[in-house]
C-alpha cells in the first residue's frame, strides 16, 4: 500500500483496479465493475462535498471584508497570480473558470470598494492590469491567522508530501475531467 494507502484505502484498491482494467484491455468480472463504480460515485461525492463546504468558507471570509463570495475569490486569483506586475482580467478568468466580462464587472465594483488597482498594461495599451491596494493586502493579512487555522483543520493529518501527492493527483483528474467535458459536449463519449 502506497503511502495514501492510510487515508484512502478503499479507493487506492478500487484505483488500482481500474489501472488493472485499463492494462489488461477492460477485463474485469461484475463484481470488479460494480466496486469501481461505486469508488468513482463516492470520489465524485466527496468532490461535491468538499466544493459545498469550500463554498462557505469563501463566503464567510468575504462576508469579513464586506464583500461577495466571487469579489474574494477574484481577489484571491489576482493575489495568487500576480508577481508584482499585475494580474490581466483574462489570467484571473481563466484561473477561476469564468467569463472575462464578468471579471471586468466585478473588478470594477472592488476598485470602487480601493481593494483593487487596475492600470493600463504597458505591453499593451488595450488590456490592464490588476493588482491588490494596501487596503486589501491589509485585510487579507488580518485573516492570515484564522486562515492558517482553517487549513490546520482542513488538512489536519496530512503532511506536505501527503499533500503534494494528493495536489498531483488532483491535478491530474482535473485534465482529465477538461478533456471529458470536452468529449461529451461533442457527443464522442
Amino acid at each position: 500500500m502506497t503511502e495514501w494507502g492510510y487515508v484512502f484505502p478503499l479507493v487506492e484498491d478500487q484505483l488500482r483496479t481500474l489501472s488493472a482494467t485499463l492494462r489488461f484491455g477492460g477485463k474485469t468480472n461484475m463484481a470488479e465493475k460494480a466496486q469501481l463504480d461505486r469508488a468513482f460515485r463516492d470520489f465524485i461525492w466527496n468532490i461535491v462535498e468538499i466544493h459545498s463546504q469550500l463554498e462557505e468558507i469563501h463566503k464567510s471570509w468575504a462576508q469579513m471584508i464586506g464583500i461577495s463570495e466571487a469579489q474574494w475569490l477574484i481577489l484571491m486569483a489576482i493575489d495568487e497570480l500576480d508577481e508584482g506586475r499585475g494580474v490581466s482580467g483574462i489570467a484571473v478568468a481563466n484561473k477561476l473558470r469564468i467569463h472575462p466580462a464578468f471579471v471586468t464587472n466585478q473588478t470594477k465594483k472592488l476598485e470602487q470598494l480601493e481593494l483593487l488597482a487596475r492600470a493600463t498594461s504597458p505591453e499593451d495599451g488595450r488590456f490592464l492590469q490588476m493588482s491588490l491596494t494596501q487596503k486589501a493586502q491589509e485585510e487579507i493579512t488580518k485573516l492570515a491567522l484564522k486562515r492558517q487555522a482553517l487549513n490546520s483543520t482542513m488538512f489536519g493529518g496530512l503532511d506536505q508530501e501527503a499533500l503534494v501527492y494528493l495536489n498531483k493527483r488532483l491535478n491530474s483528474i482535473g485534465k482529465n475531467s477538461r478533456l471529458a467535458s470536452q468529449k461529451l459536449s461533442i457527443g464522442i463519449l
